[in-house]
């Protein structure tokens, strides 16, 4: 049998109905998880845009700030959770699917429209990904952003040689280069408008048809 909660009790026991209910205390883990959470959905309203203060996000959680830097030294450290969580989930995906179907030309449509389903399921991510929760905020936080869409290229250039023996170094092709910088600057574009459209048009929008243009 799994053990009763304070809500279980005040159930069963009608004398115990204006009981103040016990608040769960939640593990380090757990709380630091949460308030990345929050953070995110905070990231979805509208006017999310304009800074996120601290305040705001303790007063979301029911918490102090002092509660929020136990679990973080800055909020810069916050948004570098989001990102972190961002590179996991995008390049889980993408390396799942490339050693399923390997790399080939035809594989980089697949990476495009992988990070763009992403955003489109985590609103709240994608300002983080356009840059625009980022504006306030650390330098250095939009520095790992540039570097997160420098991997995504490279992943495209990877996939647009085609498979090649692991041992050659040697550069790709103008043509592949270009065509991959096209394609990570496409991805770019539908968050960004994504985001500054309220979420309203979809980066996904023709997704098909468009990338079936680009590996032609």
């Amino acid at each position: 049998m799994s053990e009763l909660t304070p809500e279980d009790v005040i159930a069963a026991d009608p004398e115990r109905a204006g009981a103040v209910p016990v608040r769960k205390r939640l593990k380090p883990g757990e709380r630091r998880e949460q308030i990345l959470q929050t953070l995110a959905a905070m990231l979805e309203q509208p006017g999310a845009e304009q800074r996120i203060t601290t305040a705001a996000l303790a007063a979301r959680l029911g918490v102090s700030e002092a509660a929020l830097y136990r679990h973080f030294s800055s909020k810069a450290q916050m948004f570098e959770g989001l990102i972190e969580f961002i590179e996991n989930s995008v390049f889980t995906l993408i390396n799942q699917v490339l050693e399923r179907e390997g790399t080939q030309p035809a594989q980089a449509a697949r990476v495009v429209a992988l990070l763009l389903q992403f955003a489109e399921k985590n609103p709240g991510m994608t300002r983080v990904m356009a840059g625009d929760a980022l504006v306030f905020e650390h330098e250095r936080l939009q520095v790992r952003m540039n570097q997160f869409f420098d991997r995504v290229e490279a992943q495209l250039r990877q996939c647009l040689r085609g498979v090649q023996d692991e041992q050659d170094s040697a550069p790709p092709p103008v043509g592949v280069s270009a065509r991959a910088s096209m394609m990570a600057g496409f991805a770019m574009g539908r968050l960004q408008r994504f985001a500054r459209s309220g979420f309203k048009r979809s980066p996904t929008e023709h997704l098909d048809l468009v990338l079936s243009w680009m590996v032609l």
